[in-house]
């Protein structure tokens, strides 16, 4: 039986991995859009998290696997492979997307200059090939996170970070150039409710408190509005875990850092000001605990002065062309995994991750989903398998638009990327910044390269 999966990040992988381990003669094509493999772990952990990125090499070993076979550069659905014409050459399609648009603010000012997603952030300092161009840090002083979960948490942490601590990742050399320049001196990271409702890891939060020349701060006010932060001690233990880092900072005396990460509680963002024609300041509602987890508006504002706003207020999954879509739920329609179209299920269509549970859980998580997901196939599999499809889909695909760069060409950019870092004294792999330096390093022999 042959399989794609669409979509080479941790829940198109552990899908992989879960069909090899299942199935001893099922054969495996991964697409990927990107030109490289690995989706968030590559380009959304942050290049200062050695360890989280140390992932790669468990999924590797998967795409190295000689019934699987790694075809970046496929665009799938709108300008490129129909969907219709993937379902033809494949006994079955496994949909791994992830989520990629963020949610909004909705709030007015949102669209000024020097507002951006934090993912867009996080793309440009992780050299992804669809990042926009530089100018976050043009004349930014202070900047305002909205949102208290890890991603705000990283990049709080890259924007007071150092150039020398980021020198040694393989943040590409134009994010590490402009961050040496940066002249921010204070971030605001801001929540809407109470410390104890924080999405944010301990660990993660012990990082800002541990950088050098900067110097985390809580104010001991807006702990006090948290009944929870009062008495933790019938919290779980993350949330318990937290409130007790915040409440320690929150007693220590000023000191005379370089920088400041400020850590923000019970505001709600409600307008961008514009100054000079960007982002000048963020007004701010003052909110309270309602009473069951969440918080309510009090009419009080506050202004905080900000060059830069990133939003971290989580994910959205968007439609693929010719694929079922709940606009509500951000999500492709399913049960167990297989792709409902109406009420039916449409056979040898399945869904695994973000796309098919919503932006939930971290990278172990896809763990599970993914096993659904095969389980549902391969139950599926003894019909599915009665259909003829090619015998080797990858010319097809050719003649459908892709051209794909296999895993020999892959093997091309890591050679570039540490080539890079080399030749720029930096200590190990950098970067390739943009789809044109990706596509020369493979060199155009690579993509017609067989797997090896």
């Amino acid at each position: 039986m042959r399989v794609a999966v669409v979509g080479s990040g941790p829940s198109g992988v552990y899908t992989a991995q879960s069909l090899l381990q299942q199935d001893p003669e099922v054969r495996v094509d991964v697409l990927d859009r990107l030109p490289c493999p690995y989706g968030l772990v590559r380009y959304g952990v942050a290049p200062d998290h050695e360890k989280i990125k140390s992932l790669q090499h468990t999924l590797r070993t998967v795409l190295e696997e000689e019934r699987v076979r790694f075809l970046g550069g496929v665009e799938v659905g709108a300008g490129g492979v129909p969907v219709a014409r993937l379902r033809e050459l494949y006994h079955a399609v496994v949909y791994c997307v992830g989520a990629a648009a963020d949610r909004r603010l909705g709030i007015p000012g949102e669209d000024l200059p020097g507002s951006w997603s934090a993912t867009e952030f996080v793309s440009w300092y992780s050299a992804h090939p669809d990042a926009v161009a530089d100018g976050f840090l043009r004349g930014v002083r202070s900047a305002v996170v909205v949102g208290v979960g890890n991603v705000a948490v990283d990049v709080t942490r890259i924007l007071a970070r150092g150039s020398a601590e980021l020198s040694a990742t393989d943040m590409p050399q134009a994010a590490l150039t402009a961050l040496a320049a940066s002249r921010v001196d204070t971030v605001h990271m801001v929540g809407r409710r109470g410390p104890s409702q924080a999405r944010f890891t301990t660990k993660e939060l012990r990082e800002l408190g541990s950088l050098p020349e900067t110097e985390a701060v809580v104010e001991a006010a807006e702990l006090a509005l948290d009944p929870d932060a009062a008495d933790p001690s019938g919290l779980p233990s993350a949330q318990r875990r937290n409130v007790e880092v915040l409440r320690g900072w929150a007693a220590r005396p000023p000191g005379a850092a370089r920088r400041r990460i400020r850590l923000r509680f019970f505001l709600r963002p409600v307008e961008l000001l514009a100054r000079d024609g960007r982002v000048g300041a963020v007004r701010f509602e003052r909110t309270a605990p309602d009473g069951h987890g969440g918080a309510t508006g009090t009419g009080r504002f506050e202004e905080i002065e900000a060059q830069l706003v990133l939003r971290s207020v989580g994910y959205r999954g968007v439609p693929l062309e010719g694929l079922p879509f709940d606009p509500a739920r951000g999500t492709v329609p399913h049960r167990a995994g297989r792709v409902l179209r109406g009420v039916a299920v449409a056979p040898g269509e399945y869904v695994a991750g973000w796309i098919k549970r919503g932006p939930t859980g971290v990278i172990g998580t896809n763990r599970p989903c993914a096993k659904e997901t095969v389980a549902s196939l391969l139950a599926d599999a003894p019909a599915l398998a009665r259909r003829e499809v090619p015998a080797d889909p990858l010319p097809l695909l050719r003649a459908a638009g892709a051209e794909p760069v296999e895993w020999s060409g892959w093997l091309d950019i890591e050679r570039a990327e540490a080539a890079l870092g080399a030749a720029l004294g930096r200590g190990g792999p950098v970067k390739l910044p943009d789809r044109a330096a990706l596509r020369e390093a493979v060199g155009g022999a690579g993509a017609d390269r067989r797997h090896d």
